[in-house]
């Protein structure tokens, strides 16, 4: 414990900036190679492709771990619906009507909407100083969805899937906690993964009858699935264990900063103003509704 404390309180080193950035960085592009595989291949498909390459990532690190109990076998199951094969599907059907930018800027709300779930679902005990920091996390996040939710066409679905996406995440975050400190992060990721696989493979093989084919968007859902859902996991476990959960959760804050950017310089994504506004009060919502 001792160790664990003086972890959370020591300087980051230059390893522990390398997990962050890294983890940060990928998590951040996925919304951009979402984009790419949605050339050629159906939401679907690329939501298989991603899971499947994750899990096969994850299986590849020789990690040892306890055998799992029946009932946190359910609980893992439960784990590979919200974490995986549920929001992984909802953001490249969101992306099809809503750019990788404003999925991005969306995906900075996980830590207000993980103490809303925190407090409803798991009654979580919540003081008045995280209360207000959900109130204007939530407030910011209306401002990031009122250019699309007021367009014309199905952009306000897409908003909507997103943050179903994000709040499916809040859920299994609160799931994942008690078997990870059991288990391990990666052991209970890839078991969970490898229940997803088995999920999203029906909703992929009738997207691969509607797709085409090319190497760019291949190569897109290759790094989506093997970066994003498997390299990124295990930088982020790592991370954890070095600095502990609370100094891991920076991550969080620069996922949509990586988003923004590449959208914008390779997508020719659009971003408002009151979008861009919005972002950086969710992200100071989620900053107050997280601190001790």
């Amino acid at each position: 414990m001792a160790d664990r404390v003086d972890a959370e309180h020591s300087k980051f080193q230059l390893l522990d900036w390398g997990l962050l950035l890294g983890a940060a960085g990928i998590w951040g592009a996925s919304f951009f190679f979402i984009d790419i595989g949605l050339e050629v291949f159906s939401p679907g498909l690329v939501t298989f492709f991603r899971i499947g390459f994750g899990c096969l990532t994850l299986w590849a690190i020789p990690i040892r771990a306890p055998r799992m109990e029946a009932e946190d076998r359910k609980m893992v199951m439960w784990l590979g619906v919200t974490w995986m094969a549920f929001p992984l599907t909802m953001f490249p059907v969101a992306q099809q009507w809503i750019n990788s930018s404003m999925t991005g800027m969306l995906n900075s709300a996980m830590p207000i909407l993980t103490v809303v779930v925190g407090l409803t679902m798991f009654k979580i005990p919540t003081a008045s100083k995280q209360l207000l920091g959900v109130a204007t996390g939530l407030g910011g996040l209306v401002l990031i969805g009122i250019p699309e939710v007021t367009t014309d066409g199905t952009n306000a679905l897409g908003v909507l899937l997103v943050v179903l996406a994000v709040l499916s995440y809040a859920v299994a975050v609160h799931i994942a906690g008690p078997l990870q400190r059991k288990y391990g992060a990666i052991p209970v990721v890839r078991w969970a993964l490898l229940f997803a696989v088995m999920l999203s493979a029906p909703y992929g093989i009738i997207g691969a009858t509607d797709s085409g084919f090319g190497w760019g968007p291949m190569i897109a859902c290759l790094a989506l699935g093997a970066g994003g859902t498997g390299i990124a996991y295990a930088l982020a476990a790592e991370l954890n264990g070095r600095v502990g959960a609370v100094r891991t959760s920076i991550v969080t804050y620069l996922i949509p900063i990586v988003a923004i950017v590449l959208g914008v310089v390779f997508r020719d994504d659009s971003v408002t103003v009151w979008a861009i506004i919005g972002t950086a009060i969710v992200l100071g919502g989620a900053y107050t509704a997280n601190s001790n």
